[in-house]
């Protein structure tokens, strides 16, 4: 019998082997699933239980690592960083990634003031655009995707 902890930090269990190998081929576990064997205090990754070796499917030897994976999430991060960088005083960049009330802001100022205001609002998107290209797709997509961090 053997307990886990889940996901979302709550333990699981007891449960057998079989349900464990079941929950391995479902992918509910995984090799980085921490397990605790009953009757023992420590916790321990799945991998590191024998029983459990030949359900587990191997990492794969050659190509990208996990870490490393391409998030399609990231996909505007090259538009953006491009458009901030050539057209920053319109806010394309903004409009790019969504953040339509930052875009309007410095399209307006801009157009409003005859492009008196425009120098601000470029070297602002130079900036954001040089921030955004300089970002691993990870952090951009923390931050600018799902933080919606619309300035700098």
């Amino acid at each position: 019998m053997y307990r886990i902890i889940g996901v979302d930090g709550q333990q699981y269990g007891p449960v057998t082997a079989e349900q464990m190998r079941r929950w391995l081929s479902e992918n509910r576990v995984n090799a980085q699933t921490l397990a605790q064997a009953e009757g023992s205090p420590d916790w321990k990754p799945l991998i590191a239980f024998a029983e459990f070796g030949a359900d587990l499917k191997a990492p794969p030897r050659f190509g990208t690592p996990p870490s490393a994976t391409y998030d399609s999430r990231a996909s505007n991060k090259i538009p953006a960083g491009v458009f901030g960088i050539l057209l920053g005083s319109l806010g394309i960049h903004k409009f790019i990634l969504g953040y339509t009330g930052a875009g309007l802001i410095m399209l307006l100022l801009t157009v409003l003031t005859c492009g008196i205001l425009g120098l601000v609002t470029h070297i602002i998107g130079i900036i954001e655009g040089i921030v955004y290209l300089t970002k691993s797709d990870q952090d951009f997509v923390r931050i600018y995707v799902d933080g919606r961090r619309e300035w700098f």
